[in-house]
């Protein structure tokens, strides 16, 4: 097969990486929060029931920025709820996902599983714009972040939080595009109800960061339309518009499923290209970023059915997707394409953490265990801190379905402070290996510390209850670094990180 190859030079350069991108979501959805961070009486629980093998594996998955507590949840979300003593909180139904939610984890518990997943961990709170509107919004923001002094901040210290929760960034509302969306609207009722939640907001906290919602898809047929209707509102009241995507192979086109990446990117530009052009008409110097605060590999098609069979009951099995090194490797290509838009898209958050289409599985009762998908966003997370270098690949192509000719390479790199350099590649051939050369223009590092492979002879090998640790990254042999230049072969089918100092 033909070499596939790029130039890295400290010259051209993307932009530095805003460590929210590395962000992940928990909603009110089956096991994500019940029995997945929440199992009072679990061999590993606290004294408030967060399950301590959950909080490590959090820990090494390295995230940052977490939405809560929705997702569709948010739609039918009532805060006051969720805060004051366990035993007096209401039942309720949950609209969004025909399930029985108990309130027993509330604002106060996330607040709380957050300051021990450590610093790093910052709240990204959804407010309901779906069935409520600003005066609810006004009252949690008092809620959660006056010091004293009010009713409201007030009650939060009689509930046993007398420090205020410091909540930065708010996402105004959830998909309120979508027509599955309880209280959903068109984009010019949703824009003013934006408009009006933020105004309000920023006279309470001028530093409040707000993003507004963004297509549910970038195939809506509102696409763009919306984001430009909405932006025309709103664009000096926020600061990001939100974007959401989820890929799978349908009918059998895994070739299409491999290229997911080419409608990220595709789907980030047009987004861009939006802001800027309603930017320009009304003539201001402000940029608005991208908040991809949804994204994963999602077996959507199995969802619906599953959804419609539910008769209320509390934390069901749901959008309990296992996945394989293939649906491993997509999500590493998504991954490279967040980073090699990361001048834009400053917050980002893989859908969910543990449980629903989670890299993070556990059985109640019972062990908590690394999905394929763990070990890209981890190793991500990690590595991929700093600034991103210009990469334009020069690859062998491949036909899809949906996308077209695609390329084969998939690569991106991020130089870190202490000038240290990592290659994030990924391989889409199933069955060649693919031989890779990278010059290094001005740039310091003269050896390679690791080169770390996820692949598998079986494409469809996965981690199980049974097997928790089938598939794990390993070390590749033969990558060398001579004369500025590297040169690897990438597996068929693989995700790459190749470390060099």
């Amino acid at each position: 097969m033909r070499t596939a190859r790029f130039t890295l030079d400290p010259a051209f350069t993307v932009g530095e990486v805003d460590p929210r991108l590395f962000g992940s979501f928990v909603e009110h959805l089956g096991r994500c929060v019940y029995t997945g961070v929440l199992e009072p009486g679990h061999p590993t629980a606290d004294a408030d029931g967060i399950r301590g093998d959950v909080l490590a594996l959090v820990r090494e998955l390295g995230v940052t920025a977490v939405r809560y507590p929705g997702g569709n949840f948010v739609s039918g979300y009532r805060w006051e709820d969720s805060v004051g003593p366990v035993e007096d909180r209401p039942r309720r139904l949950d609209l969004a996902w025909r399930s029985t939610e108990t309130n027993r984890f509330g604002l106060s518990e996330f607040i709380s599983f957050l300051r021990k997943i450590g610093p790093q961990a910052e709240p990204m709170m959804a407010l309901n714009l779906g069935t409520r509107g600003v005066a609810e919004a006004l009252r949690l923001q008092e809620y959660a972040n006056h010091p004293g002094g009010t009713a409201l901040s007030d009650l939060r210290a009689e509930h046993g939080d007398k420090d205020p929760f410091g909540i930065r960034l708010w996402c105004l509302g959830n998909e309120m595009d979508g027509p599955w969306q309880t209280g959903h609207k068109t984009a010019e009722e949703y824009g003013r109800l934006a408009a009006e939640t933020a105004r309000a907001m920023r006279r309470m906290d001028p530093g409040v960061q707000l993003v507004a919602c963004g297509s549910s898809g970038r195939s809506m047929p509102t696409f763009a339309a919306w984001e430009a209707t909405v932006l025309q509102e709103t664009y000096d009241l926020v600061d990001h518009i939100s974007l959401h995507a989820y890929y799978e192979p349908l009918d059998g086109d895994v070739d299409s499923f491999l290229a997911s990446a080419v409608d990220m990117e595709t789907f980030i530009e047009d987004v861009v290209a939006t802001c800027d052009h309603v930017g320009a008409r009304l003539k201001s110097p402000k940029k608005i970023n991208l908040s991809f605060d949804e994204w994963n590999v999602w077996y959507m098609s199995r969802t619906e059915e599953q959804v419609s069979a539910l008769d209320w009951p509390e934390a069901p099995r749901l959008l309990e997707d296992s996945y394989s090194v293939m649906d491993a490797v997509v999500l590493g290509s998504l991954l490279i394409a967040l980073l090699r838009h990361a001048d834009r898209v400053t917050v980002a958050c893989l859908a969910q953490l543990v449980n629903v289409i989670a890299p993070i599985m556990t059985e109640p009762g019972g062990p908590a265990w690394r999905q394929t998908t763990f070990h890209p966003f981890a190793q991500a997370s990690t590595y991929g801190r700093g600034e991103v270098l210009d990469v334009r690949v020069d690859s062998p192509t491949y036909g899809t379905e949906k996308y077209g000719e695609a390329d084969l390479l998939h690569a991106t790199a991020v130089r870190a402070e202490d000038g240290t350099v990592t290659v994030f590649a990924v391989n889409r051939s199933r069955t060649e290996p693919l031989p890779l050369e990278v010059a290094l223009n001005g740039l310091g590092p003269t050896s390679v510390v690791e080169h770390s492979v996820l692949a598998d002879a079986d494409p469809d090998a996965r981690n199980t209850l049974a097997e928790p640790d089938r598939v794990t990254p390993r070390t590749a042999e033969g990558t060398a670094l001579e004369g500025g230049r590297l040169t690897a072969v990438l597996e068929p089918l693989s995700w790459n990180v190749i470390r060099l100092a």
